[in-house]
C-alpha cells in the first residue's frame, strides 16, 4: 500500500507538471501545486481531487523569485504541517544557437530553469533538515547531458548547470542526513505543448530514427516510481541510457555523427526538460 505523502510541484499548470499531479493523485497523495496561472492550476487541482488526491493546495507564484518560493513552502507548512517531497519542474526553452545566443537570453534560461530550482532546493532542504527526512526531485533534461539539439543551446546549458547543482546538493545532504534523498530526472523527447512558450519561436524538431517520444504520463509514471523507490538519477526514456554512455565513451565521434542532419518530424513534439 502506498504511503500518503505531501508533495510540492512547481510548474504544475500544464505539461509534465500537470501529468505528475494527476499521477500522484491516483495514489492518494496530498498535493501543493504552484505556477503563475491560477485558472490552469485550479483545473489541475480539480482533476487531481477527482482522481483521489487526499488534499490539494493551489499557490499562485513566480518561482523565479526567491521570496515567492519561500512563500510556497510556508503555505504548504501552514496547510499540511509538513511536506515530504518537493519537485522542481518549472522550466522554459529557447530556440537559439550558441552563435546567436545573447547574454540576456542566457540569463533568462538560467533564471527560469536553474535559479528557480536552486530556490526550491534551498527552501525544501531547510525543512527536510529540520524534520530529518525528505526527498528533493529536480526535473532536468537529457539535453543537459548530451548535446543532440544545438538549437536549444541556452536551455541545454541551464539544465547542465541544474545537473551539477543537483549532484552537489545530493552529496551534501546525504553527508548531513542519509534520510534526505535528492533525485535528478532527465526526460528526453516528450509530447507536450512546451513549444508554445519557447523563446525565439518553435520549429519542427529533428530526431534520430528509432528514438521513442514519450507522453507526459509516461514521465509521470517514472517520477511516481522514484518517489516510492528513491534513486540518484534516472532517464525517463530507457533509450537515453545507451545514448549517454555512447556519448561519454567517444565524445568527438558522437558529436560528429550528431552534426549530420536528422529527419524532420512535424508537429508539436518537443525536447522537454
Amino acid at each position: 500500500m502506498t504511503q500518503t505523502k505531501t508533495i510540492v510541484i512547481t510548474g504544475a499548470s500544464a505539461g509534465i507538471g500537470a501529468a505528475i499531479a494527476h499521477r500522484l493523485a491516483n495514489d492518494g497523495h496530498r498535493l501543493v501545486l504552484t505556477a503563475r496561472r491560477e485558472d490552469a492550476l485550479r483545473a489541475v487541482a480539480a482533476e487531481a481531487e477527482r482522481r483521489g488526491a487526499s488534499g490539494t493546495l493551489v499557490v499562485t507564484s513566480d518561482v523565479t523569485k526567491r521570496d515567492y518560493v519561500y512563500a510556497v513552502r510556508d503555505a504548504a507548512l501552514s496547510a499540511f504541517g509538513s511536506f515530504d517531497v518537493w519537485i522542481n519542474n518549472a522550466g522554459r526553452g529557447i530556440t537559439r544557437s550558441v552563435l546567436d545566443l545573447t547574454a540576456d537570453e542566457l540569463d533568462e534560461m538560467m533564471t527560469v530553469n536553474t535559479r528557480s530550482a536552486l530556490y526550491g532546493m534551498q527552501a525544501a532542504a531547510s525543512h527536510f533538515l529540520e524534520r530529518g527526512a525528505g526527498h528533493l526531485i529536480n526535473i532536468s533534461s537529457f539535453l543537459g547531458r548530451v548535446p543532440v539539439a544545438t538549437h536549444r543551446s541556452g536551455y541545454n546549458a541551464a539544465k547542465a548547470a541544474l545537473n551539477a547543482l543537483t549532484a552537489n546538493m545530493r552529496v551534501e545532504l546525504h553527508a548531513r542526513n542519509p534520510e534526505i534523498h535528492t533525485t535528478l530526472v532527465m526526460p528526453g523527447l516528450v509530447a507536450t505543448e512546451f513549444a508554445r512558450n519557447v523563446l525565439g519561436g518553435s520549429r519542427d524538431v529533428a530526431i534520430p530514427s528509432g528514438v521513442a517520444v514519450q507522453t507526459p504520463e509516461q514521465v509521470a509514471d517514472v517520477i511516481a516510481d522514484v518517489i516510492a523507490h528513491p534513486k540518484a538519477e534516472v532517464f525517463t526514456n530507457p533509450d537515453s541510457t545507451g545514448m549517454a554512455l555512447e556519448y561519454l565513451s567517444d565524445v568527438g565521434g558522437f558529436e560528429a555523427r550528431a552534426a549530420h542532419p536528422w529527419r524532420s518530424t512535424p508537429g508539436r513534439v518537443e525536447t522537454q526538460r
